[in-house]
């Protein structure tokens, strides 16, 4: 299954359902969202600075990880980023293919 990273941060809303819900039960909703998906949530770390949490799962495929991350971004709570993440196999994989390119303007 895909794995992906989420990353952003809480808007004013989302910050105030923070300090008055706490962490813990912000993982278990998070939790239950992937599930809702057919997804697992690996890990949820809260941070500080730039974002305010990183969140790591594994889910189906590309329109289970969008609809996740639309569902999130449209209560106004957060503010997401989704990246895809690739295993070392697949980098592998990557590197044995060789696509055809050329450059604007060359």
């Amino acid at each position: 299954m895909p794995k992906y990273l989420f990353t952003g941060s809480f808007t004013d809303q989302g910050a105030k359902g923070i300090r008055s819900e706490g962490g813990t039960r912000r993982v278990q909703a998070i939790r239950e969202g992937f599930a809702s998906v057919g997804g697992t949530l690996e890990s949820y770390h809260f941070a500080f600075g730039g974002d305010d949490y990183f969140i790591i799962g594994d889910l189906p495929d590309n329109a289970a990880a969008a609809a996740l991350a639309l569902s999130t971004s449209s209560s106004g709570a957060v503010h997401t980023r989704t990246i895809v993440l690739l295993t070392p196999e697949e980098l592998d994989a990557v590197s044995r293919l060789a696509p055809t390119y050329r450059a604007p303007g060359s």
